[in-house]
């Protein structure tokens, strides 16, 4: 299998796709086969996140690797979905505008390309809502 494959097979990869324990209802991202809280009593579900939520943290990030395209600085953040999952993201805010508690919602975007013809890697970056 090529590695473009590969990588495309995976749906929360590309999609905002985790799972739901319909047991107790705790949503989980990335997917988890089996949930923390009830063991095996719970029922593991695919779920299809919202992709709004808030800033619960952020850090400005001033240097990356040549291989992101990406102008620095800009903000990494911590993310609470609406289903009350958490997630690390980037940003796409001038870093004066974001601010705890700000709403966002998710985009896809490219995330890094492995040299000018190489493989593009894409995935989930958040806007201001």
């Amino acid at each position: 299998m090529s590695v473009p494959r590969f990588w495309r097979k995976q749906p929360q990869r590309y999609n905002l796709i985790g799972t739901k324990c319909e047991t107790c209802g705790t949503h989980y991202f990335p997917p988890r086969t089996l949930c923390p809280k009830c063991r095996r009593e719970g029922k593991i579900v695919e779920h299809k996140f919202k992709g709004t939520g808030k800033v619960v943290t952020f850090s400005i990030i001033r240097t990356t690797s040549e291989e992101y395209d990406i102008q620095t600085p800009f903000p990494v953040a911590i993310i609470e979905l609406d289903e009350g999952t958490r997630m690390t993201a980037p940003v796409v805010c001038d870093i004066n505008e974001i601010h705890i508690g700000m709403p966002v919602k998710s985009t896809f975007r490219k995330i890094v390309s492995d040299g000018p013809s190489g493989t593009i890697v894409y995935g989930t970056k958040f806007v201001p809502a």
